[in-house]
């Protein structure tokens, strides 16, 4: 189930102004999210409710929302004041907060908002993640019928992990892997751990990298 993950508050713009020109605040949460015909969005209440403390402030997550697709099915738990009406006629959803004055809630309008339009994305087309193995040697290959991942990258032993539930991988070449999902999170936390094996390495660039990841290369040190 994705989370709702941060309760952080936007920082205020600094009233300090370099620019003769107004600051211009982010509008994520106030765009529509586009839907299919074929996603379903249903909104139920959450009970016992789940609270997010942080310092001397609370967050309480009253309410599931839950989208399905082609692709699957995906949940998050929302604050009670988030709302989203959804317009079948013109297949959109739109994302609203009962107080936008409130910093709190206002800071989390457009996370809501991207998360949502994340999981719409994930179970109508899904979500993809490439790894590349760059090095003399270094591969991956999927065992045990898709659920575990081996990778040598220089060390003695092949390393490895197992793969998470509602995710797909595979090895079209012994340097490639592609991850594929319907959660965008799980997706690239599992390429992230993956990368942890061996990062790419700022001197020769070997590594593990994903999708268009570049770095800069460093000369060699001189004793």
């Amino acid at each position: 189930m994705s989370l709702l993950l941060s309760s952080k508050l936007i920082s205020p713009v600094s009233r300090r102004q370099f620019s003769q020109s107004n600051a211009i605040f982010s509008h994520i949460g106030s765009l529509p999210v586009y839907t299919t015909q074929e996603t379903k969005f249903d909104v139920s209440e959450l009970r016992p409710a789940y609270v997010i403390r942080k310092g001397n402030k609370s967050l309480k997550l009253s309410q599931i929302f839950s989208i399905k697709g082609p692709k699957g099915s995906l949940y998050m738990r929302v604050p009670e004041f988030v709302s989203v009406h959804e317009d079948t006629d013109a297949g959109k959803l739109s994302v609203s907060v009962r107080d936008e004055a409130d910093k709190m809630q206002k800071s989390l309008w457009g996370t809501v908002r991207s998360h949502l339009h994340n999981h719409v994305v994930g179970v109508n087309e899904g979500h993809m993640a490439v790894l590349k193995f760059v090095g003399t040697g270094y591969r991956a290959q999927v065992e045990q019928d898709g659920k575990f991942v081996s990778v040598k990258v220089g060390a003695s032993v092949m390393q490895g992990l197992p793969v998470p539930v509602g995710i797909t991988v595979a090895s079209p070449t012994p340097t490639s892997l592609i991850i594929e999902g319907c959660d965008k999170q799980q997706v690239y936390l599992f390429a992230a751990n993956l990368r942890k094996f061996h990062p790419p390495e700022p001197y020769k660039g070997k590594g593990i990298y994903i999708n268009d990841e570049k770095i800069t290369l460093k000369d060699k040190k001189i004793k």
